[in-house]
């Protein structure tokens, strides 16, 4: 076994990983890491990315560079064209980013789960009741964006963006073993509420990018704020940002996590389970239909039901 192996088999002991990632200055050490990955340095960047791998399996052979000046580069890269296609299906809500599934099903009125036994509340996450009642007994998906993975985020679907409500926070780590031991997790974290509106029925969407250890930081095209943890507002930020499926909407600066709330009437794809993983561009849910609406077949907490099952498509690329 490689001394990378061992380090990684090290690091997954749950105790150890939690001491590691999360007893520790969080908040400190995230403004270190933002400090350090603006550094721009040739040679301290490929020094850094080599270290970086040692403890993930990072692979650009996708990004649209292979030689970057900081960190920062690395982690918000750009793919190449055609490095992931986009569902044409105008009954299917793609994933906005890539990730891997954790939590997902209904939402039990407004609770919903981050861990098994380890409920919250959609009015602590949204931090507004009225903004959570859409979602009401509709139906979510936890998206984890591990740090190796490509860090930017897409529209789901043709709409726009009405609010953005954003709340700072702490940076819990948000990996399933703090997920397992630290309640009510996303309502801590900073984190930011995007909420959509479809063109397709109107329907309402919401996206919750919630940052985490060494992550806090969040850009969005459509405002010309950058939403980190010195950021003091406005928290409320009105906007009539419109959209296209696919279009990108913006990227964490590391790698966190992405939930996705849709309201009662929509169902999750075939596949869409917790520990599945997904591309950006995938199916992710059904959108009810306009007129009258196909019948589903039935869905458990984390599977599926709706029309045929997930699989690729050859929509339009996304970069």
């Amino acid at each position: 076994m490689t001394p990378r192996h061992l380090l990684r088999r090290w690091l997954q002991q749950e105790d150890l990983n939690f001491l590691l990632t999360n007893r520790v200055p969080r908040l400190l050490l995230t403004r270190l890491m933002g400090w350090y990955s603006q550094i721009r340095s040739p040679l301290l960047t490929r020094c850094s990315i080599a270290v970086w791998r040692l403890f993930t399996p990072l692979d650009l052979g996708e990004a649209r560079q292979q030689r970057f000046d900081s960190l920062h580069d690395c982690f918000v890269r750009e793919l190449t064209p055609g490095a992931r296609t986009v569902d044409p299906d105008a009954d299917a809500m793609t994933s906005p980013c890539d990730g891997i599934v954790g939590a997902c099903g209904r939402v039990e009125g407004t609770t919903v789960y981050q861990a098994k036994g380890f409920p919250y509340s959609l009015h602590d996450l949204f931090g507004a009741y009225g903004m959570a009642e859409p979602y009401r007994d509709g139906r979510y998906v936890t998206l984890r964006l591990t740090s190796s993975m490509y860090h930017r985020f897409h529209a789901p679907h043709d709409g726009r963006v009405e609010h953005v409500t954003y709340h700072s926070g702490d940076t819990w780590n948000v990996n399933p073993i703090a997920l397992r031991r630290v309640e009510r997790l996303f309502c801590r974290n900073e984190r930011a509420v995007l909420h959509l509106r479809l063109a397709r029925g109107h329907q309402p969407v919401a996206l919750v990018p919630v940052a985490a250890i060494l992550v806090a930081s969040i850009r969005l095209h459509f405002l010309d704020v950058l939403l980190h943890l010195k950021y003091r507002g406005p928290n409320q930020m009105p906007c009539d940002a419109r959209f296209t499926k696919g279009q990108e909407l913006g990227w964490f600066q590391h790698g966190s996590t992405i939930i996705v709330f849709a309201p009662k009437g929509f169902t999750l794809c075939d596949g869409i389970e917790p520990g599945a993983r997904v591309r950006m561009g995938e199916r992710l849910m059904w959108v009810p239909a306009e007129g009258p609406r196909r019948q589903p077949g039935g869905e458990s907490a984390g599977a599926a039901d709706g029309p045929p099952s997930r699989g690729a498509s050859t929509a339009p690329s996304a970069t």
